[in-house]
C-alpha cells in the first residue's frame, strides 16, 4: 500500500502513515480496512460531530486501476444518523485521483477554527481558507475551487449547506453528482469545518504484476461490456429493472403502504430512456456507464435520477413525472442531502398528515397532498433551512416519528431510512436490512438481485424461493460476505465479474496467492469486525428488527407480493446460527471470533 495521509486540523499537522502488512492481507482495503484502522477510536461516548471523531477516506487495492468498475472509494466514521458504524461508497474520479497523487487514504481528525478546504497536489498538501465558499451549493463549490487552483482538472469532493448545518443524512458529492450518500458523512465533514477536498495526481496507480493485471482487467472489461446485466444498466440505468420491481411488489408505493401505483410505468429506466435521456456518464475507466444525462426541455443537461431517487420521489410519494423527480433529486444534490433518507422521511410526513397525527398547523398551513411535487420541493427547502416541519424532517424519520408519538410508523432500521427494495417483494432483504452494520442498507447486500435469479452458485449459494423463509439465512450470509469483499476492493456492485476472476485480479494487483475461500474469509472477517464495533457503541439484539410496515401485507395486494409478509423471526434465528452468533445477544461468539483471527476482540464484547 501507499501511505495514508493524516491531517489533524486542530494542530494543523500533516503526517504520512503506513499500514501493518498483515492488515493489508486480512482486510484487503476499503471499508474493512477502515474498520480495523478506526477500531480504537469508535466508542460509545464518542460524539460523531466532535473534533475527536475521525473521518477516513480510503481506497482499495483495485481502485483506479482501469477496471473492472473500480473507480471508487469509501468514507467511514461514526454515523451521526445512527450512532453506529458509518460507511459510504462513492464513484466518480476522486478516489483514483488520490491514488495517483500517491496516497491510498486520507485520515482527518480535529477541527479547523474556521471554514477551510484542503488541496492535495501530488505530495504537496495545503489547508486554505474557505469562508468565501461557506453556504455555497455543491456544484457552485466545485466550480469555485477549481477556478482557484493552478492545476488542470482537479477532482473536488464537497459538502453543501446541509453538511454545514449538520443534517445527519448529509452527503459528500464529487464530479457529476456522484455521492457518498448514506450515514451522514457530509455532516461529519462539515463538523470539522471542511468545505471541500481537491486532489490532483500525476502518478500511476501501483500494482505488483502490471503485465498480468493489465491482461486480466482488459479481459474482464471486455466480458463486462457485453454482460447482460451491464447492458441493461448501461442502456436503462440503475432503474432498468424498475418495471419488474413494480410487478414483484418490491417497489413500495405511498410510503410502503401500497404495492400498486398506476403511474409507476412512467418512472422506470425504460420510460426515462425513451423520453428525457440524452447521454450517459461513467466513473473512472468504467465500461458500464450507468449514469444518466437528461434534458427536461430547458436546454440544460442534468444528472438523471437513479433508481432510489426515482422510487423515493416517485412511487413513494405518488409522483409520476420524471422531469419533476429529476429536479427534486438535483435540488437534494445541490443542498447535499441523501435522496433516500429525505424522500423516505417526507413520505412519513405525508402519511402522518393523512392519518391526522400531523396537523395543518404543524405543516405551516400547507395541505400535504400525495403526488404534489411543489409541496415536496417546499419541504426540501424547509429541511435544508430547518424551518417549519423541515426541522423534524432534517432530524430523520426515527426522531420525527418519535416527536409525533408514532416512532413505529417510521420505515427505518437503527436510524437509517430503508431504501426502496421492499422485502414483501423478495424476503431476503428483510435480513439484509435488519443486520446491516450501517442500518437499513441495500449496498451491504443487494440480495434482491439473488431473489430475482442471479444466484452465485460458485460461492455456495442455492436457488431458493423469492418469498422463502429461514432457509435463506445462509444465502444472505454468503452474499453479505461477498459484498464486503467488494466494499474492500473497492468494486462497484454493478460489476458482474465471476468470483474466480476477482481472485485473479486481487492476486495480480497485490502480489498474493489467495484462494476464493481466502477472499470470502476476509469478507466474513470484515463483517464481524463491524458487528463488534457496533456492539461496543451500544447495539443489542433488539436492534436486529424490521419496521412495522414489513410485518403486514400491502393493503392492495399486488400480483407479485399478494398478502405475503416475511417470516422474519425464524429467519433471524437461523441467521444467528449460520453466522456463529449468540442467539440471545446477537454477538459473534468467542469461537467465531477466534476462527476469524479476531480473538483479540473477545474481551471487548464478552
Amino acid at each position: 500500500m501507499q501511505p495514508i495521509l493524516h491531517i489533524d486540523l486542530t494542530s494543523r499537522s500533516i503526517k504520512r502513515l503506513s499500514i501493518p502488512q498483515e492488515w493489508e492481507v486480512d482486510y484487503l482495503g476499503g471499508a474493512s480496512l477502515a474498520a480495523r484502522m478506526l477500531y480504537n477510536e469508535l466508542i460509545l461516548d464518542l460524539d460523531p460531530l466532535s473534533p475527536a471523531a475521525p473521518l477516513l477516506f480510503l481506497s482499495g487495492p483495485l481502485s483506479g486501476t482501469a477496471g473492472p468498475a473500480v473507480g471508487r472509494f469509501v468514507v467511514c466514521a461514526k454515523s451521526p444518523a445512527t450512532g453506529l458504524w458509518g460507511e459510504s461508497n462513492c464513484g466518480g474520479f476522486w478516489g483514483p485521483e488520490l491514488r495517483m497523487a500517491g496516497f491510498d487514504g486520507l485520515w482527518i481528525s480535529g477541527k479547523a477554527e474556521r471554514p477551510i478546504y484542503i488541496t492535495i497536489v501530488n505530495d504537496e498538501v495545503e489547508i486554505k481558507p474557505a469562508e468565501h465558499l461557506w453556504g455555497l451549493e455543491t456544484y457552485q463549490t466545485q466550480s469555485a475551487v477549481k477556478s482557484e487552483l493552478p492545476v488542470k482538472n482537479p477532482r473536488v469532493a464537497v459538502i453543501g449547506p446541509a453538511g454545514e448545518r449538520s443534517i445527519p443524512y448529509s452527503v459528500i458529492l464529487t464530479d457529476h453528482g456522484r455521492v457518498a450518500g448514506r450515514t451522514g458523512m457530509g455532516a461529519v465533514m462539515g463538523s470539522k469545518n471542511i468545505k471541500a477536498i481537491a486532489v490532483k495526481g500525476n502518478g500511476k496507480v501501483p500494482v505488483v504484476d502490471a503485465d498480468r493485471y493489465t491482461s486480466l482487467r482488459s479481459a474482464a472489461n471486455v466480458e463486462l461490456k457485453v454482460d447482460g446485466y451491464s447492458t441493461v444498466v448501461r442502456e436503462l440505468g440503475t432503474a432498468g429493472a424498475a418495471d419488474y420491481f413494480d410487478y414483484l411488489g418490491e417497489m413500495p408505493k405511498k410510503y410502503f403502504q401500497h404495492g400498486i401505483f398506476e403511474g409507476a410505468l412512467n418512472i422506470t429506466g425504460a420510460s426515462i430512456t425513451e423520453s428525457i435521456l440524452v447521454g450517459n456518464s461513467a466513473c473512472h475507466a468504467c465500461v458500464i456507464a450507468c449514469g444518466r444525462v437528461v434534458s427536461i426541455g430547458d436546454g440544460l443537461k442534468r444528472k438523471g435520477p437513479e433508481y432510489e431517487t426515482l422510487a423515493g420521489f416517485g412511487a413513494n410519494l405518488l409522483i409520476d413525472d420524471a422531469s419533476k423527480i429529476t429536479m427534486l433529486g438535483e435540488l437534494c444534490d445541490r443542498f447535499g442531502m441523501d435522496t433516500i433518507s429525505i424522500s423516505n422521511t417526507i413520505g412519513l410526513v405525508f402519511k402522518l398528515f393523512e392519518d391526522g397525527k400531523i396537523s395543518i398547523k404543524d405543516s405551516c398551513g400547507d395541505a400535504l397532498i400525495w403526488g404534489d411535487s411543489e409541496i415536496v420541493e417546499k419541504l426540501i427547502h424547509q429541511t435544508m433551512n430547518k424551518t417549519g416541519i423541515g426541522e423534524w424532517i432534517a432530524a430523520g424519520s426515527r426522531k420525527l416519528g418519535r416527536h409525533f408519538g408514532c416512532e413505529d410508523e417510521a420505515v427505518q432500521v437503527n436510524g437509517l431510512e430503508v431504501p426502496f427494495h421492499d422485502p414483501r417483494g423478495g424476503s431476503g432483504m428483510a435480513l439484509v436490512y435488519a443486520t446491516s452494520p450501517r442500518g437499513a442498507c441495500h449496498n451491504q447486500s443487494d440480495y434482491f438481485v439473488i431473489d430475482m435469479g442471479q444466484v452465485l452458485t460458485q460461492l455456495g449459494m442455492k436457488s431458493l424461493d423469492r418469498q422463502g423463509g429461514a432457509e435463506k439465512a445462509k444465502n444472505v450470509m454468503i452474499h453479505q460476505d461477498w459484498r464486503t469483499v467488494f466494499n474492500s476492493l473497492v468494486m462497484c456492485l454493478f460489476s458482474n465479474v465471476p468470483p474466480d476472476s476477482v481472485v485473479d485480479l486481487v492476486n495480480a494487483a497485490c502480489g498474493l496467492e489467495l484462494s476464493l475461500d481466502d477472499l470470502m474469509l476476509a469478507g466474513e472477517r470484515g463483517w464481524n469486525l463491524k458487528r463488534v464495533i457496533n456492539h461496543r457503541m451500544g447495539l443489542t439484539q433488539e436492534n436486529d428488527r424490521i419496521p412495522k410496515a414489513f410485518r403486514q401485507a400491502y393493503s392492495d395486494h399486488p400480483a407479485g407480493a399478494d398478502d405475503f409478509v416475511p417470516d422474519f423471526d425464524h429467519m433471524l434465528q437461523s441467521y444467528y446460527t449460520v453466522r456463529g452468533w449468540d442467539s440471545n445477544t446477537g454477538r459473534p461468539t468467542r469461537e467465531k471470533l477466534e476462527s476469524l483471527g479476531l480473538g483479540w476482540l473477545v474481551e471487548d464484547i464478552w
